[in-house]
Formats: C-alpha cells, sequence, structure tokens
C-alpha cells in the first residue's frame, strides 16, 4: 500500500509572530522622546526647556500604564519598554541636566553624584521589576524615580525662575543630587496611592483643593512643582519615623 503524504506535514511550522500592543507603546514613545529631547538641550545650554521636558516625560509615563489597563493591551513587552524609557527620561536625562548645569565646575565630585543619581535610578528601577508582586502595593520601596527626577529637574527650573546660576550654588546642587539617588535605592516607604479609588464620592473641598493646586500650577509651576516633590522626598522619611515610633517597645519589652 502506497502512503502519500501532504507536503504542508512535513515543513515546520511557521513560528507565531508576537505583535505589540501601538497605543500604550506610544505613549512609552512619547517619554523616552522627552527624555532625549532633554539630554539634548541640556547639551546645547537651555536647561529651562530640559527641566520643562523632564516634567512633560512624567506625564506620558504616567499615562502608559492606565491607558494599558483601560484598553487590556497589556504585555511583558509594554513592560519592558516602559522600564528603558524611565531609565533614560529619569535616570540618566536629570544627572546630565543637572551636571552640566552645575556639577560641571566640580570636577571628579560633579561627574560622581552625577553617576551616583544615575545608578541609584538603574538600581531602583531593577529592584521595582523584581518586586513588583511581593511588596505592598500601597508603598513603594524608596523614592520612585520620575519623584526623584522631578525633584532635581524642578530645583533647575525653580533656580532658573530665580535667575541663580548653577556655578552659584554647586554644593547645593551636589547635595540634592546625592540625596534624591540614596534615597530611590533606600527602604524608606512612599505612599504610592494605588489604593485611591476615584470612582468614590469626595467631599467638596477635596474638589477646591486640586482646584486651587491646578491654578497655583498654572501661575507658578516652577515653584508648585519643586515645593510638591520636596515635600513628597521627605514624606517617606516622616513616615518611617512615625512607624518606628509607633512600634516602639516598651521599657521592659523586648523587640
Amino acid at each position: 500500500m502506497k502512503v502519500v503524504y501532504d507536503e504542508s506535514e512535513l515543513l515546520p511550522a511557521k513560528p507565531r509572530r508576537r505583535g505589540i500592543y501601538l497605543l500604550p507603546n506610544l505613549f512609552t514613545t512619547a517619554a523616552l522622546f522627552a527624555g532625549f529631547y532633554a539630554i539634548v538641550q541640556a547639551m546645547n545650554g537651555r536647561f529651562e526647556r530640559a527641566a520643562v521636558a523632564i516634567f512633560i516625560a512624567m506625564v506620558f509615563d504616567g499615562l502608559d500604564g492606565r491607558i494599558a489597563r483601560l484598553t487590556h493591551t497589556q504585555s511583558a513587552f509594554g513592560a519592558e519598554y516602559d522600564s528603558l524609557s524611565d531609565m533614560v527620561s529619569f535616570g540618566v536625562a536629570p544627572a546630565l541636566v543637572v551636571y552640566e548645569w552645575a556639577l560641571k565646575g566640580l570636577g571628579k565630585m560633579g561627574w560622581v553624584a552625577a553617576f551616583i543619581y544615575c545608578a541609584s535610578a538603574a538600581l531602583r528601577l531593577a529592584r521595582f521589576n523584581t518586586q513588583m508582586d511581593v511588596v505592598d502595593k500601597r508603598y513603594f520601596q524608596g523614592l520612585p524615580s520620575p519623584a526623584a527626577a522631578a525633584l532635581v529637574a524642578g530645583f533647575v527650573w525653580l533656580m532658573l525662575d530665580f535667575d541663580v546660576q548653577g556655578r552659584d550654588i554647586r554644593m547645593l546642587s551636589w547635595g540634592l543630587t546625592v540625596f534624591a539617588g540614596l534615597t530611590m535605592i533606600s527602604n524608606i516607604p512612599f505612599y504610592s496611592g494605588k489604593d485611591l479609588n476615584f470612582r468614590k464620592s469626595v467631599p467638596f473641598i477635596a474638589l477646591f483643593f486640586f482646584l486651587l493646586v491646578f491654578v497655583l500650577l498654572t501661575s507658578a509651576p516652577a515653584k508648585v512643582l519643586f515645593s510638591i516633590f520636596l515635600i513628597y522626598s521627605f514624606s517617606g522619611y516622616l513616615l518611617w519615623f512615625w512607624k518606628r515610633a509607633k512600634h516602639k517597645p516598651e521599657n521592659g519589652e523586648k523587640e
């Protein structure tokens, strides 16, 4: 009996192509472009544009994940791409901006501070990716990299608003850069806001508060943004001290 084989059965199966979701990755690309634009502007001495670009990157970075969840287009590719984009926008860009603006004149001390910040951002992102499923969602472990970038970029923007040159406050810039970097890799808890439910009704005073913040942002963006992220960067330390005091053993008790 002669056996007839179908040629299609003898050929190996073609690997299935795996596509990517366009919409959320477009926002991630926009955040990456804003970070790259900040680097270019810093290299050209346009530090205010560079600082503003970092804040624009924050907006796009906040939108890509939310859009992915709303449209059910989350993917492993998107998560990795977002992390790489964050490294450029919130790791490399702020370090280069503050280095070109103020730290360059400090020689070795200057680039060491910039590298501490940049390396801390990389470590912070790596730790976040590996501990995403095991940490308390209500708190970040260490200062989030976008908040650290906003602290550094907001400081540069604020000083430019006051016509203060980076060379006049090099040591203050050095201290702020190192503080932001080390706080990113610390174990200090920072409130994430992920447990907030915006579908619930809120008191009228809450709406008035958000309107007030919006008005202040439009009138003095550099002052308001830097103040917000400065307060947030210290809020984790206050929360840590409060938790330590709350769980402090009484006299005669052991921890």
